[in-house]
This record gives C-alpha cells, sequence and structure tokens, in this order.
C-alpha cells in the first residue's frame, strides 16, 4: 500500500491595499472562526507590505503573492508545500481573473 503525503492548497485570499478582505477561501480548519482569519489577514498583509518578496513565511505557512493595482492576490500553503507550485498556482489564479476581468484587475471590479 502506498503512503502519500498529497500536499495542498490552504486558502485562497485577496486583499485590498490597506488590507482589507475583498474575497477569501479557506481549505483547512487551521483558522476556524472568522475572527482568526481576519487576523492572520491583517499580519499577512502586515509581513507583505513590508517586503518586496514573492515568497515568505508567515505563522507557519508558505505564502505567494503578488500586487496589482490596488490588490494583492494570495495563495498559502503548509509549511512543507512545494513553493513552486504556490507560484505556479498564484500565476494561474492572476492570469485567469486578469483574463475574466479583462486585464482590469482592480478593486471596484470585485464589489460589482
Amino acid at each position: 500500500m502506498f503512503n502519500h503525503n498529497l500536499q495542498s492548497i490552504t486558502a485562497l485570499i485577496v486583499l485590498d491595499n490597506d488590507g482589507g478582505r475583498v474575497l477569501s477561501k479557506y481549505y483547512n480548519d487551521r483558522f476556524p472562526s472568522l475572527n482568526e482569519k481576519l487576523a492572520f489577514e491583517k499580519n499577512l498583509f502586515k509581513k507583505t507590505s513590508q517586503t518586496d518578496f514573492e515568497i515568505i513565511a508567515c505563522q507557519g505557512l508558505t505564502v505567494t503573492y503578488k500586487s496589482s493595482v490596488d490588490v494583492i492576490f494570495y495563495v498559502i500553503g503548509s509549511a512543507e508545500e512545494n513553493e513552486l507550485m504556490l507560484v505556479n498556482t498564484l500565476a494561474t489564479f492572476f492570469d485567469t481573473v486578469s483574463s475574466i476581468v479583462r486585464k482590469n484587475v482592480e478593486k471596484k471590479i470585485y464589489l460589482r
């Protein structure tokens, strides 16, 4: 019998340039309550607004992110997750959203 450890995405998050949630989807119960999710997002924004790296560690998680006009896209995985997989997932997520909104990746588009 095979014993595979399948890694996966922990969350997809989009925040505005003030750190406010535009949208989020969590795929596990690491942050069970809304308050814990909002606290994590606040901490995430604080860390990513102070650096220009694409990949960071935050609260034991691997975080990849990309900024656009006035929103920031995040793809989050476990600390053991392959960073290249997360970066490629982020690129696909961003490119798909960009295509859907016809390259107009701004906060006002999401709030319609």
